[in-house]
């Protein structure tokens, strides 16, 4: 369990304020109270909500005063229901995960970064102030390894800028290769001891993420059923040991923002999967949220899942 707050077992609400139309139905009506209610039915403390940028910001940089009120309501849900929360900033204006997005640039602007600063700065002036209910998490999965020492210095700058405002928050950074597990070393100490390193996996992806058609480093035509591959804990607590070790060298926690299987693999395989993975969570006291409650090609609420959901939601 996460520092200063209950984050242990959690779940995201993608394609809510993020990798979405931003129609007004989506905004509105994608995600709903009964969700949280649901959510919290299943045992889970907590929601990890990416949000967009454009959600906040107009083109400008000036701040959408409904776009903040959206996550107010969203806080109002999620208190209610006995959830805490962590806000990700899933896109900002420079860089997203997704190519697609066509976002470029912030990585060498003076003024993206700024830009960045002033908007985790807004959030800590108006999030900061519970730091027993919500974390910050700072960017959604840095890409490329030539990031990382800009990463590191625009890291710290903005954890020194929102600590004049949420100077308790738990604050979260990840780093290269999309979060992956093994670029945690390459990060930078952590700025202060509510800092806490993040991780996503999706290990193995050519069965988390077969048929994906966005997945260009494996073949999209393969398909895997979970006894074809060596799924093991073994598997795992190789993939998270330079990450746990690097944790434990600096006494902080380490946090697993995202991991799940896509719906083309059969619920019970996922099943399987998840308490395989699970088990290494456990082990090492690594807390986390699954992708994703809704849709997303990941929904563990969908119906495909009923046949497993009930034991499935053990293992998150």
């Amino acid at each position: 369990m996460l520092k200063s707050i209950n984050l242990y077992k959690g779940i995201n609400l993608g394609g809510w304020f993020s990798q979405c139309d931003y129609g007004e139905d989506r905004l509105n009506s994608f995600i709903t109270e009964t969700d949280f209610r649901k959510i919290a039915s299943w045992g889970l403390d907590h929601v990890r909500i990416p949000i967009d940028y454009n959600i906040l910001e107009n083109e400008d940089g000036s701040y959408k005063a409904d776009g903040f009120r959206r996550i107010d309501r969203a806080l109002e849900n999620a208190e209610k229901y006995g959830l805490n929360v962590v806000l990700d900033l899933h896109k900002t204006a420079g860089f997203s995960f997704d190519v697609d997005e066509q976002e470029s640039g912030f990585f060498e602007s003076e003024k993206l970064q700024e830009r960045f600063y002033l908007l985790w700065e807004e959030l800590a002036k108006n999030y900061g102030g519970r730091p027993s209910r919500i974390a910050f998490e700072l960017l959604n999965e840095i890409t490329d390894r030539k990031y990382i020492t800009a990463w590191n210095d625009i890291s710290y700058k903005c954890i020194q800028r929102i600590r004049t405002y949420a100077p308790d928050t738990v604050i979260l950074v990840g780093s290269y290769w999309n979060n992956s597990p093994e670029a945690v070393k390459d990060l930078a100490a952590p700025f202060d001891e509510r800092t806490v390193y993040n991780f996503h996996c999706y290990s193995p992806l050519e069965f988390t993420h077969q048929g994906a058609t966005w997945a260009v480093d494996i073949d999209r035509n393969a398909r895997y059923r979970f006894e074809d591959l060596s799924i093991t804990p073994e598997l795992f607590e190789t993939l998270f040991a330079s990450a746990i070790e690097k944790a434990e060298s600096h006494g902080i926690s380490l946090y697993c923002g995202e991991y799940g299987v896509i719906d083309r693999v059969a619920p019970e395989d996922a099943l399987k999967w998840f308490q395989v993975i699970n088990s290494v969570f456990e082990r090492h006291g690594i807390a986390r949220a699954a992708w994703s409650y809704k849709e997303m090609d990941f929904g563990l609420s969908d119906r495909r899942m009923d046949p497993v959901r009930e034991e499935l939601i053990k293992y998150l």
